[in-house]
C-alpha cells in the first residue's frame, strides 16, 4: 500500500471514528478496566482518530501503524500507569507539485507519474521514490541521462511546496543490438524482425530506437516465432540483457540465443479417443502434411481446426492437443494430434479490464466463447492472437482465475488502449500524374466501436479527387466487414487522348470469410462516367466537329503555315471513338472478389502466395452493358536471406452484352502491366487523328512478372532501402467499337491500321478530314521489358523508382495519312523508362 493509499485508510478511520469519550474499554477475563489515551503535538489530525489507532497492539505496533499512514514524521507511544500518551510531529501537506527545466516531456505528463500529490502528505521517502519514477518515465522516452532531483520548499502554515529539478539531455537510444548463438539466420536479419531499431542518422524522426523493456519482449517473442515458424523447433532464447552504457550514452542489448536443429515433418495422424468420431474425419482439417518443414503456426491453425470442429460434432469440452514424436538422427518431428474429452469446465464470466476507449463488445466478440459456455484454452489463445492482430491496443493479456464452484472459471482480458486515428498530408510526385498531393483523415476504431473510417482528398497537376470510406467488420453482430465507398476523381487525359474525364459513384460490399485465408467479397457499384472533350484555341481538340473561330495556319499551336495540309486533324483532335463516348454514361455494376491470401507480412511479404478473381456484370440498369472477369496472383519466396523473389501473373477479358463496347469500358493498360511503358502507352490506338495519342483500349490483356528484391549491402536495415531486378511481359489488344464496314467516301487508313466507322455528327466543311472513321492499330503482340528499381520505405512514406528497358513493343509502321497528306511513322507504344511514384507524410 502507496503512502497515499495509507492516508486515505486514516482518514476513512477518521470518518468512521464514534468515540467521544477518552477511554476505551478492553475486556480481560471478564473484568472491565478503563484506560486513558492521551494525544499530543497534533495540529491538523483529529485526536479521536489517532486514539482509534490505540487498540493496534502494544505501543510498537501502534507506533508503526501512526507511521504507515504518512502523516506523520515522528511518532513516540508510551504507557503511564493506566494511561498511553501517544505524542506526535505531523507531516507538512503538500500545497502543489512543481516541475522545472522539463521541456522535452509536458508537467501534466510527468505529474501522473509521481505519487506526490496536492493536499496530500509530505514525505521525503515518497520524494525520493518519485525521482525514480522520472527517471524511469525519462528513460522509456529515450532520454535516460536526464539528471532529475527532488526539494521540498517551506510554506506558512505546516504547508510546502514539492519541486523537481530536471536537467533534460539529448536522446539516449539503442545503441546497439548483439546477438550470440545465432548460425542460420545473420544478427542483421534478426534485427531486420524487431519493431525495435539501433540509433542512426534517422534517429531525428523515429522512435523505435527509444527503449522499450515491453518492446524488447515482444520483439524477442517475434523472433521466437519466427524460428518456429521455419522449422526449429528446439529454438529459446538462453538470455537477454538490457544495459545503459555512459561511454556511448545509450542502451546495448544483448540475445543469446540457441538455435538447434531444423526439422521436417514425418507422419502426421489423429488420435481420437471420443467413440463416435473416427480419426479418418478429423484428416481434412490438419494443415500440416508429412515432408513439410516444421511450421509451429500451422499446427496452431490444425489445432484450431480440430476443436472447431469436434465441438461442431457435439463435444464442446473436447481437448485437442499435439504430440510430437522427435527423431534427432532423421530431424524429422512426428505429429499426432490427440483428440479427447477434456475436463467440463465453464465460463463463469468475462472480464475486459483497462479499455478505457474501445467497447467492451469490440473486445468480446473476438472470443468464440462466451459466459456459460464450455471452457476452452486453444480458442481463448486465439482470441489473443486476434486481439493483438486489431492495431487497437498496445497490450493484450488473457489470464484465468478459478471461479465460484471448481468446474467454473473466470476469464480475465487486460488490454491497453492505444491511439488509432491518423491525419496526414502527403505530396509527392508520380510520372503519370504529376505533382500531387493528399490530405487524409482515419480513425481504424472509430468512437472505439471497431470501425473503419477514412476521407481523403487528392490534388494534383492532372488528377483531382476525393473519397470516403466506411467499414463495420462485424455487420448485425456476424464476423462479416460491411461497408460502402463514395467517390469523386477528375483526369486529365490529354496524352492519351484528348480528352477529360470524371467518375463520380459509390460502392457497398460485404466480405465473408471463409477460412483464415480465403474471403468471398460480393459488392455493388454505380457510377457515372463523364467524357469531355476540350475545344479551346490552346487545346483545339474538337474542332473537327464544332470548328473554332480564330485558328490559323501557323498560329495556336497549328501546324506552320508553310506545311502542306493544314486542317483540323493536324493541331490535335480527338479520336471519333472517344467523339462517340463523350457525356455522361452511367454503369450499374454487380461483383465478386474471390480473395486468397497466406502471405506472411503484408506490407513486406518475403514468403506467401495472394490471388483475387474478379468477376464483373454491367447491366442491372444503366448504359454499360458487358461481362468482365480480371485475375492477379503473386506468390513470394524467401531465395537466400532477405532476399525474396516474386512471380506474379495478371489478366483480363471484357467483353460486351448488348451491343458494341464503349470505349470506357475497356482496359487502358500501361506500366501496371508492362513496366516501361507510358500510362496507356500499349495496346490499340487511332492513328487517324495523331500518330500516338488516341489510346483506345483493348478487351483482353495478360502479363507476367518476374522480380528479386535485395538489400543494399552496407546501409543499416532500418534506413528501408532495397534494391530490385525484374522482368516484364505482357500485352492488350481486341478493340471492340465501331463497325468494321465502311460506307460513304473514305479515303484510306495508313498502311498497318483497320477502318472503323463509327455514328457521329461532324461539321459538313470538316468531314473530308476525319470524317466518322478511326483508323486502328490493333498489333497483337508481346510487348516486354527488364529493369531495376530503388524501393524506400522511408519513415515519410513509400517511395519506388524504376527504370526500364523495352526489349520488344510496337515501333510503329512508316506510311502516308491520306487525310492529312503527311508521311511519317503511325501507330507504336509510347515509352517511358524512368517512373518514380511516391509520397511524404508528416
Amino acid at each position: 500500500m502507496t503512502s497515499t493509499q495509507k492516508s486515505r485508510s486514516f482518514k476513512t478511520r477518521l470518518s468512521r471514528s464514534v468515540g467521544l469519550s477518552a477511554f476505551m474499554l478492553a475486556v480481560s477475563g471478564g473484568v472491565v478496566f478503563a484506560q486513558a489515551v492521551i494525544v499530543q503535538g497534533n495540529r491538523h489530525v483529529d485526536a479521536e482518530t489517532i486514539r482509534s489507532y490505540a487498540t493496534q497492539g502494544g505501543p510498537q505496533e501502534i507506533r508503526q501503524s501512526l507511521l504507515a499512514t504518512g502523516l506523520f514524521s515522528n511518532v513516540q507511544v508510551n504507557r503511564r500507569g493506566s494511561q498511553t500518551v501517544i505524542s506526535v510531529q505531523e507531516n507538512d501537506t503538500i500545497n502543489r507539485v512543481a516541475f522545472e527545466g522539463n521541456k522535452r516531456l509536458k508537467s501534466e505528463v510527468l505529474l501522473q507519474q509521481v505519487e506526490s500529490k496536492a493536499r496530500g502528505p509530505l514525505s521525503q521517502q515518497l520524494i525520493d521514490s518519485d525521482v525514480q519514477r522520472l527517471k524511469e518515465t525519462y528513460r522509456r522516452s529515450g532520454y535516460g541521462a536526464a539528471s532529475i532531483s527532488g526539494r521540498i520548499a517551506p510554506l506558512p502554515n505546516g504547508r510546502s511546496d514539492v519541486v523537481f529539478t530536471i536537467v533534460e539531455s539529448g536522446k539516449t537510444g539503442i545503441k546497439q543490438i548483439n546477438f550470440t548463438g545465432n548460425g542460420v539466420y545473420s544478427a542483421s536479419r534478426l534485427r531486420g524482425l524487431m519493431t525495435s531499431t539501433e540509433s542512426n542518422f534517422l534517429s531525428f524522426i523515429k522512435t523505435s530506437d527509444v527503449y522499450d523493456p515491453d518492446r524488447i519482449a515482444s520483439d524477442l517473442e517475434l523472433i521466437r516465432r519466427y524460428y518456429l515458424k521455419n522449422g526449429y523447433a528446439d529454438f529459446r532464447i538462453v538470455a537477454s540483457d538490457a544495459r545503459f552504457d555512459e561511454a556511448q550514452s545509450g542502451w546495448v542489448i544483448d540475445v543469446a540465443v540457441d538455435e538447434g536443429p531444423q526439422y521436417k515433418v514425418g507422419n502426421v495422424a489423429v488420435d481420437s479417443q471420443l467413440g463416435d468420431i473416427e480419426p479418418g474425419a478429423l484428416e481434412r482439417m490438419i494443415v500440416t502434411s508429412a515432408g513439410d518443414t516444421y511450421n509451429a503456426e500451422a499446427v496452431e491453425r490444425s489445432l484450431v481446426n480440430l476443436t472447431t470442429e469436434v465441438a461442431r460434432r457435439g463435444h464442446p469440452f473436447a481437448q485437442v492437443r499435439p504430440r510430437g514424436d522427435r527423431d534427432g538422427a532423421g530431424q524429422q518431428i512426428g505429429i499426432t494430434y490427440v483428440v479427447d474429452e477434456g475436463p467440463r469446465v465453464y465460463v463463469e464470466r468475462i472480464n475486459v479490464r483497462g479499455n478505457n476507449r474501445t467497447r467492451d463488445y469490440v473486445v468480446r466478440r473476438e472470443l468464440d466463447l462466451g459466459e456459460g459456455d464450455a471452457y476452452n484454452k486453444v480458442l481463448v489463445d486465439r482470441a489473443e492472437r486476434r486481439l493483438n492482430n486489431l492495431g487497437f491496443f498496445n497490450k493484450v493479456r488473457i489470464t484465468n482465475e478459478p471461479g465460484s464452484a471448481p468446474d467454473r472459471v473466470i476469464v480475465n482480458i487486460d488490454v491497453e488502449d492505444k491511439a488509432t486515428g491518423s491525419f496526414s498530408i502527403a505530396g509527392g510526385y508520380s510520372t503519370s500524374d504529376g505533382m500531387i498531393g493528399e490530405v487524409s483523415l482515419s480513425e481504424s476504431n472509430f468512437l472505439g466501436r471497431g470501425q473503419f473510417v477514412k476521407i481523403a482528398g487528392t490534388l494534383g497537376q492532372r488528377t483531382q479527387g476525393i473519397d470516403f470510406s466506411f467499414t463495420e467488420p462485424y455487420f448485425l453482430g456476424h464476423r462479416i466487414a460491411a461497408g460502402f465507398d463514395l467517390f469523386s476523381k477528375f483526369n486529365e487525359n490529354y496524352n492519351t487522348g484528348r480528352f477529360e474525364s470524371r467518375v463520380t459513384g459509390g460502392q457497398v460490399r460485404f466480405t465473408f470469410p471463409i477460412t483464415e485465408e480465403f474471403s468471398i467479397t460480393p459488392r455493388y457499384s454505380i457510377y457515372s462516367t463523364e467524357i469531355e472533350i476540350p475545344n479551346t484555341i490552346s487545346r483545339p481538340y474538337n474542332d473537327c466537329t464544332r470548328p473554332i473561330t480564330g485558328i490559323t495556319p501557323g498560329t495556336d499551336g497549328a501546324l506552320p503555315a508553310s506545311t502542306t495540309g493544314f486542317n483540323c486533324l493536324s493541331n490535335g483532335e480527338a479520336s471519333i471513338a472517344v467523339k462517340e463516348a463523350a457525356g455522361t454514361t452511367l454503369t450499374s455494376l454487380v461483383g465478386v472478389n474471390f480473395n486468397y491470401n497466406s502471405l506472411d507480412n503484408y506490407q513486406n511479404p518475403r514468403n506467401g502466395f495472394i490471388a483475387e478473381l474478379k468477376p464483373e456484370f454491367a447491366g442491372v440498369g444503366g448504359d454499360s452493358k458487358f461481362l468482365r472477369v480480371s485475375a492477379d496472383a503473386r506468390y513470394y519466396r524467401e531465395i537466400f536471406d532477405d532476399v525474396v523473389g516474386f512471380v506474379r501473373v495478371q489478366g483480363g477479358h471484357v467483353q460486351a452484352t448488348s451491343g458494341d463496347l464503349r470505349m470506357i469500358d475497356h482496359y487502358f493498360l500501361g506500366p501496371s502491366l508492362v513496366r516501361g511503358f507510358a500510362p496507356s502507352g500499349l495496346g490499340p490506338r487511332d492513328v487517324l487523328n495523331d500518330p500516338t495519342a488516341n489510346a483506345l483500349g483493348g478487351t483482353t490483356y495478360f502479363g507476367g512478372t518476374l522480380e528479386v528484391q535485395f538489400p543494399l549491402w552496407g546501409l543499416p536495415r532500418d534506413l528501408g532501402l532495397r534494391g530490385a531486378v525484374f522482368a516484364d511481359a505482357g500485352t492488350l489488344f481486341n478493340y471492340d467499337g465501331g463497325s468494321k464496314g465502311i460506307t460513304g467516301a473514305f479515303s484510306g487508313c495508313p498502311a498497318g491500321s483497320e477502318a472503323r466507322q463509327f455514328n457521329v455528327a461532324l461539321d459538313p466543311s470538316q468531314t473530308q478530314y476525319q470524317g466518322n472513321v478511326a483508323c486502328v492499330r490493333d498489333k497483337n503482340m508481346i510487348r516486354s521489358s527488364v529493369g531495376v528499381s530503388l524501393l524506400w520505405q522511408s519513415p515519410l512514406g513509400p517511395i519506388r523508382f524504376d527504370y526500364a528497358y523495352a526489349l520488344t513493343r510496337d515501333k510503329g509502321q512508316w506510311g502516308t495519312n491520306p487525310a492529312t497528306g503527311i508521311s511519317g511513322k503511325y501507330g507504336g507504344d509510347r515509352l517511358q523508362a524512368f517512373r518514380f511514384s511516391g509520397g511524404a507524410r508528416f
